[in-house]
This record gives structure tokens, sequence and C-alpha cells, in this order.
């Protein structure tokens, strides 16, 4: 039996087959790359000589072990992974920076939290006001962190991607870059998102190579990959169908419910200003969890950091570590389960705070600009 989220998924896509639509979004055409994770999404340049998976006896092993295992026809999953294409820039774009490089906060930063982005933002929020307050009100989480996601991921639907996602879920599948350090555990992750997509795609009767995304096969404003549409995206329009590549209403509330399913409690902060005096033992101690929160105030403490405002704080934090290379001194934050949630979205606290800091930033314009307009100041 179909998940509701499925169901609603299968009638998405059966919708824009019989409209003659591919799900892209008109800006996916501009898309440019983003960050690591690939939520933008570098505008797709197919190579000089195409080279299908068709005649790769790997290819067929794995269309046989998706068919069996999740009963598909085993002829319409060959001739589908068949026709997708090695990316060539794609396995370029997954793989980790080499030995040396430093990272720094305040240019990553910089990226993500910029005019651009915070106008943008700022003229999203105006025009689903009402969305973001009903989402907010529905799952807890707050509108900023929502506006944050979006606007990090996609500068809210003008960069969604323009690679087949096909395309990009089989060259991660079978050519995963063997250099990479969780080569494995990321070329069988995304063997099961392929998996997914050809699922979703036989049940709703639509030509999977339709679908566009980032070159991670994400998809849509909010950038789910197909599990994750597939658990966590939502009708929140009321309109009988998921449509994250079109419908704002969607995304916010799709990305809102993916949070609630990853943990975000509602009324916790995020983070919390620490004073810093830890160094040694004590500092490798609280940094070896990472952005796994596994300490109470009390202990972190005890180690030499003080936590700001939370010195009674009794659910575990984790020390975040945001290194600025030759930019400034290394800065340090106490991060909540919430701060951890939206690494769910990417397993880094660069990421997080940016999204943390970009939604602030939007919210403090968005504010400012209705406290001018209710004094009539243009």
């Amino acid at each position: 039996m179909q998940s509701p989220a499925r169901t609603a998924l299968s009638v998405a896509f059966s919708m824009a087959l019989s409209l003659g639509l591919a799900l892209v979004h008109p800006a996916a055409a501009q898309a440019a790359p983003q960050h690591a994770k690939g939520a933008g999404k570098a505008a797709a340049s197919q190579p000089a000589a195409d080279i299908y998976y068709a005649g790769r006896p790997d290819a067929m092993l794995l269309a046989a072990e998706i068919a069996e295992h999740h009963g598909l026809p085993r002829e319409w999953v060959e001739s589908m992974l068949g026709q997708a294409r090695f990316l060539p820039q794609v396995p370029r774009l997954v793989t980790p920076p080499a030995r040396g490089f430093v990272k720094n906060w305040t240019v990553y930063r910089s990226r993500f939290v910029e005019p651009i982005r915070i106008r943008a933002g700022v003229d999203f929020w105006r025009a689903h006001r009402e969305a973001l307050e009903r989402a907010e009100r529905q799952f807890g989480v707050p509108a900023e962190i929502i506006v944050g996601i979006i606007g990090v991921e996609t500068i809210y639907g003008r960069q969604m991607g323009n690679f087949r996602v096909m395309d990009a879920l089989a060259t991660l599948s079978l050519d995963f870059p063997r250099a990479h350090p969780r080569a494995q555990a990321r070329t069988e992750y995304f063997r099961g998102e392929l998996a997914q997509m050809l699922l979703t795609a036989y049940r709703s009767g639509i030509d999977p190579f339709s679908i566009r995304g980032s070159y991670a096969g994400a998809m849509g404003m909010g950038q789910f990959m197909p599990t994750s549409w597939d658990k966590w995206a939502v009708d929140f329009d009321g309109d009988g169908r998921i449509d994250m590549f079109n419908s704002a209403a969607d995304a916010i509330g799709s990305v809102a419910n993916y949070f609630v399913g990853h943990g975000w409690q509602s009324g916790l902060p995020s983070t919390f200003a620490v004073d810093m005096q830890a160094g040694g033992q004590d500092l490798a101690a609280l940094q070896a969890p990472d952005i796994l929160p596994s300490f109470t105030a009390a202990q972190m403490a005890a180690r030499g950091v003080r936590v700001l405002g939370g010195e009674s704080y009794q659910r575990p934090l984790a020390l975040i570590t945001l290194e600025n290379g030759s930019s400034g001194p290394t800065q340090y934050l106490a991060g909540t389960e919430n701060f951890y949630a939206i690494t769910r979205y990417n397993w880094s606290a660069f990421y997080a705070l940016s999204v943390i800091e970009l939604g602030q930033r939007v919210h403090e314009a968005y504010r400012a600009g209705q406290q001018a307009s209710a004094s009539g100041n243009p």
C-alpha cells in the first residue's frame, strides 16, 4: 500500500505527464553551483559524447536487483537504467577537497548570507506569509528557519538544478568516486535513491527522465531527494498533489514536516553563545562528537565552556566549531537538538548556521519593511 505522501507525489507526476509538462521550474534553466551538497545546482552540461549505461554489466545487475527487491518489471528497469547517461562532472562535484584545504566560516557564510538572497527572501516572505505562518503553527518550525532553508538551497526556486535526475543518480550509483572516504556507504545511499526514483516513476506512469534537479538528485524548491520526497513531502496548498517545483506552499510545508521527522523540538533555540575557555584535552573531548548533541550545559562548563543564557539547560548540546582560516580566530557556539535537526539536510555546521543566519536576516528585513509601510515611509 502506498503512503499518503507517495500517493500524492504520484498524482503530481501523473498530472504533469497528462499535461505534457516536465516537472521543472522555468528558473531551473539558469541554475548555478551553490554548495557542497549540490542543492543547486550547477547547470547541467552534457558530455560531448554521451555514454549510456545500457552496455554496462554492473548497471544491468543493479537493475535486476532493484526490480527484484521492489517488485518492478525487470525489463522496464533495465530499459530505464540503460537510457541513463554517465555525467563525468558529477563524480568531480562530490569529491571532497584535497588535503590541506582550510575551512573558512567567514567565506562560506558570505556565499549565502548576502544581499541577493536577503532581498529574494523578503519577497518570498511577503508573497507566502500565510503559508509560512500556518506551517509554523502546525509544525512548530519557525518561519525564518523554513525561509533560510529554501533560500540557501535554491534562492527561493530560482536555482533548482537542470540535471536529469536519472542521469545524476545513475552516475552516483555506479561511478561514485572510489577515493571518497565514504565511497561504499554513499554508493549504497544513492542506489537507494535511484530505486525510489524508479519506483515512484513506475507507479506514476511517467518518464523519469523528465525530472530535473541537482547533481546529487535533489528536486524542487526544497531540494528533496526521492526518498525524502516520498516520506516527508506534503500537499500544503490543498490542491490534491505535491509539487515543490511550482508550489511554494508545498515546499514550505514539506520542509517543516521534514524537520519534525528529524527531531525538531518546538520552542527550543537552535544555538547558544558561549564563553570559551576550554583547551587541550577538554577541548578535544568536547569536539569529539562533532555536531551530535552530547553534553549538558553543566558538563560543558566543567570543561571550560560556559553556555551563555543557558547555564541550566538540561538537554544535550554540541560544541560547534567554526574555523576561519586566515580570516580570523575560530568561533564557537553551543548547538541544540534543533541545530542538529538542520544538519539532517546537510551534515555541516557551516550549512546549518548559514540557514539560521540567512533566515534571521530575511526576517529582520521583512519586519523593517512592514514597519516602514505602517509608518507611511517608502
